[in-house]
């Protein structure tokens, strides 16, 4: 991915995740925008992209943070949402495990408190350790946490999968976590 493409799929990622008001769009109640819209708004400076370029961007993230509508003509996040949306995920049994990755100053917090969703709509857990791996290197060196998903589904927590494969939950107790 060129720097260009990269750096849009960052402001992408935080106007479609955090902040629509940055670019003076709405999403309707799933999250979703025009791309007409999110086109003529975003090319202003410092960024221009054209339609082809939006593709390449939805279809070249390696973490498939970005889908269309059948048509193409809407567009929203994958999952990550700080703003008050409804994905209209239906819930999933997870597997057995799922893994989070993290870094060591946050530990400490995760022992008292476990895993919470802080500013997000939910928790974000992988299925695969790499990915989890990728997660908490973005920070400094990664600490794999693994979550016993199955156990807490037992107990009746309610997971989600989004799109793109992210793994989702309210919150994930201390008591679920191995350290």
């Amino acid at each position: 991915m060129s720097k260009k493409n990269k750096n849009i799929s960052k402001f992408l990622s935080y106007v479609l995740r955090h902040n629509p008001d940055k670019l003076g769009i709405t999403f309707d109640s799933n999250g979703w925008t025009s791309v007409a819209i999110l086109l003529e708004k975003i090319n202003v400076e410092p960024y221009s992209l054209s339609m082809e370029e939006l593709e390449y961007v939805v279809a070249t993230n390696n973490k498939k943070r970005f889908a269309f509508n059948e048509d193409k003509t809407m567009i929203r996040a994958s999952q990550g949402h700080s703003v008050n949306i409804d994905l209209a995920l239906q819930p999933k049994e997870p597997p057995s495990y799922l893994y989070h990755g993290t870094v060591e100053k946050f530990i400490t917090s995760i022992q008292e408190k476990g895993l919470i969703k802080g500013t997000r709509q939910h928790v974000h857990l992988s299925a695969d350790k790499e990915t989890a791996i990728n997660v908490g290197s973005r920070r400094g060196k990664p600490i794999i946490l693994t979550i016993r998903s199955g156990e807490m589904y037992a107990q009746h927590h309610t997971f989600y999968q989004s799109e793109n494969g992210v793994w989702l939950t309210e919150e994930v107790p201390t008591e679920f976590i191995e350290f």
